[in-house]
C-alpha cells in the first residue's frame, strides 16, 4: 500500500513522503491516527498544495532562524557527563541532550533533528552543526566537560 506521510515517522519516513507500508499497518494505524493518506491521484494534488504552504511558512520563518543563529554565534555550549579517569565518558553526548542545553543555557528551542553533531564520546570540544533551514545553517561549539 502507497501512503503519504503526514508526520515525520522513525524507521518509516518523512513528512510529505510517499513510502509503500505493509496494508495493515496502513489501513489500521497510520491513517486511523492521521498521520498518513492513501497515494491516489486526488491526495497526491493535495500534497502538492500541501507542500506549498510549508514552504510558505518556513520562508516566513527565516529571519527568526537568521536571529537564533546570530544568538549562538561565537558562544560555547557547555554540557557535564560522568567521566572516568582517563577522559572517556559514560555513554555519550546527543543531540537530545544538546537541544535541553541550548534551551536551559541560551533559552533557544531547536529540535534534535535539526542538529548534527560527531560521535562524543570523551571530554573535549566538539563542533555541532544546526540545520536550522536550507539557507540557515550554524555551527555551534560543544564543550564536553566531566560532572
Amino acid at each position: 500500500m502507497d501512503i503519504i506521510l503526514l508526520a515525520d515517522l522513525n524507521k518509516v519516513g518523512d513528512k510529505h513522503e510517499v513510502v509503500s507500508v505493509k496494508n495493515g499497518y496502513g489501513r489500521n494505524f497510520l491513517i486511523p491516527q492521521g498521520l498518513a493518506l492513501i497515494a491516489n491521484a486526488t491526495n497526491m494534488k493535495k500534497l502538492d498544495e500541501l507542500k506549498a504552504k510549508e514552504a510558505a511558512a518556513e520562508t516566513a520563518k527565516v529571519d527568526e532562524y537568521k536571529a537564533v543563529a546570530a544568538k549562538l554565534d561565537g558562544q560555547t555550549l557547555k554540557i557535564g557527563a560522568k567521566a572516568g579517569t582517563s577522559g572517556k565518558i559514560f555513554g555519550s553526548v546527543n543531540a537530545i541532550q544538546i537541544s535541553q542545553a541550548l534551551l536551559e543555557q541560551f533559552q533557544v528551542e531547536v529540535p534534535r533533528k535539526k542538529i548534527t553533531l560527531e560521535d562524543v564520546k570523551e571530554l573535549g570540544e566538539y563542533t555541532a552543526t544546526l540545520t536550522l533551514h536550507p539557507e540557515v545553517i550554524s555551527e555551534l561549539k560543544v564543550e564536553v566537560i566531566a560532572e
